[in-house]
């Protein structure tokens, strides 16, 4: 999409498809995976162990417990926010603002991509 309207933009951001989708939760790796792979950014999976790098809860490491594909968001484990009741719920995080400590290898297809 190339256009400098901002609600065209936001309307092919909340338009696209869901594999384009897929395009927008990558995250950046770590120094380590980037001379490791000679890749700069991948997309986030779930069991990949990230770091956010922005916000309240800069500096936090966890494994990546679910993702939502539709809201481009991921859900880290310990980072919560508390509810009215009391009770914690994950709070969710923009792919863009964590970068990737370690890889979750067990899928075929994501290991033929850092081999390429």
């Amino acid at each position: 999409m190339v256009t400098k309207k901002p609600g065209k933009q936001r309307k092919a951001f909340f338009a696209a498809s869901l594999n384009r989708k897929h395009r927008f939760l990558r995250a950046h790796l770590s120094k380590n995976l980037r001379k490791e792979y000679e890749i700069s950014s991948l997309p986030v999976r779930t069991e990949d162990t990230v770091k956010i790098m922005r916000g309240d809860n800069k500096g936090t490491e966890g494994v990546v417990q679910k993702i939502l594909l539709k809201k481009s968001r991921i859900y880290v484990a310990g980072v919560t926010i508390a509810k009215a009741d009391g009770s914690d719920r994950f709070y969710p995080v923009h792919p863009s603002n964590v970068m990737i400590t370690r890889l979750e290898l067990k899928d075929e297809k994501r290991k033929k991509v850092l081999e390429r």
